[in-house]
């Protein structure tokens, strides 16, 4: 399972199924991929093919939509 979040531009969020507690985020696009840590701040976990401007982008989209994130997050993958 690999639910997109949203779509922005040229890039993908989504997130895998729930293959780490820590909240994070996975972007991809033709160019490559990305994956983001939301908490305690956003943090490039690791990257394939993306140049500095493409991570910056996604760096400064992420944190426009933390709280949004997070909270999808949570929805899909709390323990109810």
């Amino acid at each position: 399972m690999s639910p997109t979040v949203f779509r922005i531009k040229k890039y993908r969020f989504y997130f895998l199924s729930n293959e780490e507690n820590r909240v994070h985020i996975h972007i991809e696009c033709e160019d490559g991929e990305a994956k983001f840590w939301l908490e305690p701040v956003v943090s490039l976990a690791t990257f394939y093919k993306l140049n500095s401007k493409d991570l910056l982008e996604i760096h400064k989209i992420i944190e426009g939509r933390k709280h949004g994130i997070i909270k999808e997050w949570k929805r899909l993958f709390s323990q109810h």
